[in-house]
């Protein structure tokens, strides 16, 4: 069963639909309390960081969510959701993340590429995740966002992708964390596959 939060700030009925196309079963609901015996968690996002977190913080997400990591659970992020994985954000202001991987969410800044990132872009692998099985390296997925991830640690790192005259982080895996910045659900054939290996892994 894949778990999926629902705190108020997610493209939801996207990825539930992804996951019964896959046949993969899961559910959606906004009581942390249901993420008992769940091994499998998904925390999508859109919108902004402070009010996400905020709304995490509130509902008892936050908390739930530590918990099921600290205890082996599987968890991803997707977009928004990668991005309150980190230590902060500085989207409107400085806002504290749930420090799941040590790093920081940074603002684009270009004079030639148009922000935020919007449609198909392609990855590079910087490692053997399990997010990407049989996908061959720099397939395209689909991205809207201002905002990109900047782990500490490069072993974190899962995949790159080139934009606003930098490689910046587009998938993070550490232990049982894993987190996409692009949207696996609305990203044809390679972002179901994501989604797919991650219900399996």
């Amino acid at each position: 069963m894949v778990f999926i939060a629902d705190y108020g700030a997610g493209n939801l009925r996207s990825v539930k639909k992804a996951f019964d196309y896959l046949g993969i079963k899961a559910s959606v609901s906004s009581n942390p309390a249901d993420m008992a015996g769940c091994q499998k968690v998904v925390l999508p996002g859109v919108g902004a960081f402070g009010q996400a977190i905020d709304s995490l913080d509130a509902s008892g997400f936050s908390d739930a969510i530590r918990e099921h990591v600290d205890r082996g659970g599987h968890l991803l992020g997707i977009c928004l959701g990668m991005q309150l994985m980190l230590t902060s954000s500085e989207e409107m202001g400085s806002h504290r993340g749930m420090d799941l991987v040590p790093g920081k969410v940074l603002r684009f800044r270009s004079e030639t590429d148009k922000i935020p990132q919007i449609g198909w872009n392609s990855i590079t692998m910087k490692k053997d995740s399990v997010l990407f099985r049989s996908l061959p390296d720099n397939s395209f997925f689909y991205f809207v966002h201002s905002y990109y991830c900047e782990p500490e640690s490069t072993g974190d790192v899962a995949a790159e992708t080139w934009f606003a005259g930098k490689n910046f982080c587009s998938a993070i895996e550490k232990n049982g964390i894993f987190a996409v910045q692009f949207h696996p659900e609305k990203s044809s054939d390679a972002g179901l596959q994501v989604l797919r290996n991650f219900a399996a892994c």
